[in-house]
């Protein structure tokens, strides 16, 4: 007999918006790589939207990780884990000589980009 446990699923919470204030592309069209070597031979990094808005805050325009999360509307916290998130990310491509790819954020209204709208005949 299976447990009441067992029959759980552990599902996310919702994720939180937020405001992102530093300029983006759509997609992957900003994509930073060492010079010589094509995109399609090395190792692609992908940089969140939010996680390069929180690096522009607190390393870019020097604001502290409180005063980061009011302008994004997130805690310190999750700023914090942003933050580190970023800085690895970073680091990584730098220093591996990778591809860093900057994401566009979610769309505002929550379909995603490119997706045709879902009609009520289904075509």
């Amino acid at each position: 007999m299976a447990t009441a446990t067992a029959a759980r699923t552990s599902v996310p919470r919702p994720r939180k918006p937020r405001t992102c204030i530093c300029p983006h592309r759509a997609g992957f069209s900003a994509v930073f790589k060492p010079a010589g070597t094509p995109l399609k031979d090395m190792e692609l990094i992908k940089l969140a939207h939010d996680e390069l808005d929180a690096l522009h805050l607190c390393d870019g325009r020097g604001l502290t990780q409180e005063e980061a999360g009011t302008e994004m509307g997130v805690s310190r916290g999750t700023v914090q884990r942003l933050l580190a998130a970023a800085r690895r990310k970073v680091a990584e491509a730098l220093a591996g000589q990778k591809a860093l790819a900057i994401a566009a954020p979610p769309p505002a209204d929550g379909i995603e980009q490119g997706t045709p709208p879902i009609t009520a005949s289904g075509a």
